[in-house]
């Protein structure tokens, strides 16, 4: 199969499923966010009355956005008031279930547009390896977990579906797609910033604590799941070949690589590069309480929000709603019977590196 024929646009659960499972993002957010109010505090914004502008580059559904978009505005109204209006823009890429993020914009307890009328949400369907927005408009840039997904999915993976478990000539083709979606994304960026504007992405890390990291063991299994579901007839051999995820996570080095000697790309200068370690708050959970079931149980449904549809769409009936539910499904109930004997800490690490537009 070619790779044209691939589908790299895949998106997360819809139905509010990323947003209810998506808990790892969610602490690795959670523990970059005393980096993000400085990030907003160094920000360059002038004294007049033009809007704010901030940009979430892969909003997703629009849960994990709330926090770190209300930790931004409280951070700008300090500095400036209650009465310079901020606009928001979530950018994704079009077939993102927005609906689930305009729910959560309108109704989720932690909405930022409390109390605050001079804020103004809105959407761009569109892929932010393209233009989103027009040059020098936006004043700070956030973006989270997105930037992991690649612009395209370079090869098929004999015998996995994760780039982390490839080797040789295919891991070289998606290194090397890695490279060109990350300067990509960059240079987009920095025509799109304002000069003294701010960009923080957040991302998982290639790095894992631990000597033996939860997580690559949940792709491995999950992995043994989809053979077995090829053994049963629940899917065709050719089906499990195609089914490969546009996910890449990156190392340190990775996200300095496009910078010289003096921190600059394009228009762009670092500010700020660290590797976090997130609490697994599942795990600690488990600690507490022994419960084998939640735990696996958690990480399954974090796997399924995330990753299932990709999967999904190498099946020849993925346009057919049922056909996809029962497949996640199917998934869902053969990982978390072989996750629950198998207690570990995911071991999930984050990248965060903060970049500013030259003056």
């Amino acid at each position: 199969m070619s790779e044209a024929s691939i589908n790299p646009h895949a998106v997360m659960e819809g139905g509010g499923a990323y947003n209810k499972y998506a808990k790892p993002q969610a602490q690795g957010i959670g523990s970059a966010l005393p980096i993000f109010e400085q990030t907003v505090r160094d920000t360059a914004i002038d004294d007049g009355d033009r809007p704010v502008v901030i940009a979430d580059y892969g909003s997703s559904q629009g849960k994990n956005s709330l926090a770190p978009m209300r930790l931004a505005i409280q951070t700008v109204r300090a500095r400036l008031g209650p009465r310079r209006p901020v606009v928001i823009y979530h950018v994704d890429q079009a077939s993102n279930d927005f609906n689930a993020l305009f729910r959560a914009l309108d109704g989720d307890p932690d909405r930022y547009v409390v109390d605050e009328p001079n804020v103004f949400p809105c959407a761009i369907g569109r892929s932010f390896y393209g233009s989103v927005l027009p040059p020098e408009t936006v004043d700070i840039g956030w973006s989270s977990y997105a930037v992991v997904w690649l612009s395209r999915i370079p090869m098929l993976i004999p015998g996995h579906f994760h780039s982390a478990r490839s080797t040789g000539a295919v891991r070289a083709e998606f290194d090397r797609q890695g490279v060109q979606d990350w300067e990509s994304f960059l240079s987009l960026r920095a025509k799109e910033l304002r000069p003294g504007g701010h960009l923080m992405v957040v991302l998982p890390s290639v790095a894992y604590g631990g000597e033996l990291p939860a997580f690559l063991d949940l792709l491995d299994q999950a992995n043994v799941v989809l053979a077995e579901m090829v053994a049963q007839g629940a899917i065709t051999s050719d089906e499990r070949a195609r089914m490969v995820l546009g996910s890449y996570a990156r190392a340190r080095r990775d996200l300095l690589a496009p910078f010289d000697a003096q921190g600059r790309f394009r228009e762009l200068i670092v500010e700020h590069c660290e590797t976090l370690a997130p609490v697994d708050t599942a795990w600690v959970n488990y600690q507490h309480d022994g419960d084998k079931e939640v735990l696996a149980t958690t990480y399954t449904q974090f796997f399924r929000s995330t990753f299932m549809p990709s999967l999904a769409s190498a099946l020849a009936g993925s346009s057919d709603a049922g056909v996809v539910r029962d497949f996640g499904n199917r998934l869902e109930a053969g990982l978390r019977q072989r996750m629950t004997n198998r207690p570990a800490p995911l071991g999930l690490l984050a990248e965060v590196i903060v970049v500013a537009k030259q003056s």
